[in-house]
């Protein structure tokens, strides 16, 4: 816990005072008794529990006093709050990897339901945009909060070849800031990259000056989820555009599916081998201030996405609990004065 007027918390010291002029007076009024002869006979009648609820009443407005001290102090501390997330780009690969069984009934299918049930546990007001990617990238459906089109999207995928991770996360940047001028041209040399699934008037539009970067992770209303079974073989180095995520403080999680040491994938004739980048994949995730996850059963890749969604639909942040300490310290105040009423038929 943190305040932001710490210099009030010396008021507390009042508090030791309190409790000496609280033991004063019950000396003195001790003194001004009436002095019975048989006292201990009386003592007897009235017992401990007399002695001990003639001093709760006190000591609960003391500590009443001592909340509403802390409060002016303007307590801060880390509370889990709904987040102000709006809108999730769902990067998948589709890449012909994917079309591997080790994961059951194969690699694409199991992301496809996974993504589906995240979806489907989100707020409804949070937007989700998707993003396929393989030798290329092209957003599926760009950002909306209606459910069925995002699984249309999901349930249309069609396997291709290469895997272009660095293409999956500007596409998902240009999608997020259409009117930033997001070119996937910009990232290393000039070839057949291009900036596929944006109107096609973005390119044509002359580039704004480049935004002053901000800290890794700060921006908060948007993140990327990246889901990938293999390595990057064509397209922009996914660290380059892991940094211009990171510039832009979009967090970029990113998901690992299938095998770390390779394996030999064959169908349709033709056979290739994908190795998990984890070292990338880590990498990207490290660099934008968020986490790598990795998934080696359909059973994993669901408990992700369930992990994914209770991170970006709540979020910790430094709060003012002013108020908290201002309605205990009432409280203590009210069940300090009831309990006195109760027993003695006075306020304290």
């Amino acid at each position: 816990m943190s305040f932001l007027w710490p210099q009030f918390l010396w008021l507390l010291a009042v508090l030791p005072l309190l409790l000496l002029l609280y033991v004063w007076l019950l000396r003195r009024k001790k003194k001004l008794a009436v002095r019975y002869a048989s006292l201990s006979i009386v003592r007897e009648a009235l017992g401990t529990g007399h002695s001990l609820r003639r001093h709760l009443p006190p000591l609960l407005f003391l500590l009443a006093i001592a909340a509403m001290l802390i409060a002016a102090a303007r307590p801060m501390a880390s509370v889990v709050l709904p987040s102000n997330q709006q809108t999730i780009i769902l990067a998948m690969d589709v890449s012909g990897s994917m079309r591997a069984e080790d994961v059951k009934p194969n690699r694409l299918v199991a992301a496809q339901e996974a993504a589906k049930g995240f979806i489907k546990d989100l707020p409804r007001h949070v937007k989700v945009g998707v993003v396929a990617f393989a030798g290329s990238a092209n957003v599926a459906q760009l950002p909306t909060t209606h459910r069925e089109d995002l699984y249309a999207a999901i349930d249309s995928f069609q396997l291709q070849r290469a895997t272009a991770t660095g293409n999956a996360i500007v596409v998902s940047l240009a999608t997020l800031f259409p009117d930033a001028g997001i070119d996937i041209t910009s990232f290393g040399p000039p070839g057949r990259q291009q900036l596929q699934g944006v109107p096609i008037d973005q390119a044509q539009r002359p580039r704004p000056a480049e935004a002053a970067p901000v800290p890794p992770g700060s921006y908060s209303s948007a993140a990327i989820i990246m889901l990938t079974d293999g390595q990057r073989t064509t397209g922009v180095d996914p660290m380059d555009a892991a940094k211009a995520a990171a510039d832009r403080g979009v967090r970029v999680y990113t998901v690992g599916v299938g095998t770390v040491t390779g394996e030999t994938i064959g169908f349709e004739g033709w056979s290739m081998r994908v190795r998990l980048d984890e070292e990338t994949l880590k990498a990207v995730a490290t660099s934008t201030a968020a986490e790598y996850f990795y998934a080696g059963t359909a059973t994993d890749l669901k408990k992700v996405y369930e992990t994914l969604s209770s991170r970006l639909t709540v979020e910790k942040k430094e709060t003012e609990i002013s108020a908290l300490f201002a309605l205990g310290a009432a409280l203590l105040a009210l069940l300090s004065a009831g309990l006195s009423l109760l027993w003695f038929n006075r306020i304290l």
